[in-house]
């Protein structure tokens, strides 16, 4: 199918680079891509909409490379599922398919805290109930515990100039809005 994402990959030297699929299916990617792994190399790469999907090259192009997309067959089938609707979505004039409505916050200002208990400032792009993506320039592991002003969170996505957290405990409806203190 011919959908455009965008996304990021990491390489086998754990190098991360920006991307934009070229087409895909439930079994493969074809990825505009700056660096071009080998033939054989494991390939980890975060599209949006898709989220992560992992396999390894076949072959590299003129425009990036292609990958085979490892998958469970539950997975593939939810994978097929996605595709189908991001490739109809324009089409049919269908709604974005989050989980919950993004909201850009009045005050974008936000204090990110360490288990360590270093604090430092970042910046929201939006948040929603269940997470925040945020602007930040530090180097995070994916996976480490943060608390976003007072919100307990985990990160769980890095992409050029930030990262996505996912909050511990979903906020609630009735206090979300766009002045909310996270």
């Amino acid at each position: 199918m011919k959908v455009v994402l965008l996304g990021r990959y990491m390489l086998p030297n754990r190098m991360e680079y920006p991307c934009q699929t070229i087409d895909i299916s439930p079994g493969g990617v074809h990825l505009a891509a700056p660096a071009k792994p080998k033939p054989g190399d494991r390939v980890i790469a975060y599209l949006d909409h898709l989220g992560r999907i992992e396999g390894s090259c076949v072959r590299t192009t003129m425009e990036g490379f292609a990958m085979t997309i490892t998958a469970t067959s539950r997975k593939r089938e939810k994978f097929t599922a996605q595709l189908t609707w991001l490739a109809n979505r324009e089409e049919l004039g269908l709604p974005e398919d989050r989980r919950h409505e993004r909201i850009v916050p009045r005050n974008p200002r936000a204090v990110l805290t360490m288990d360590d208990g270093s604090a430092h400032v970042i910046r929201i792009i939006d948040f929603s109930l269940s997470g925040t993506a945020f602007q930040s320039d530090l180097d995070l592991p994916l996976g480490m515990p943060v608390r976003i002003g007072s919100t307990l969170a985990q990160l769980i996505r890095r992409f050029d100039g930030g990262y996505a957290a996912e909050f511990r405990i979903p906020l609630s409806a009735d206090l979300l809005d766009e002045n909310l203190e996270l």
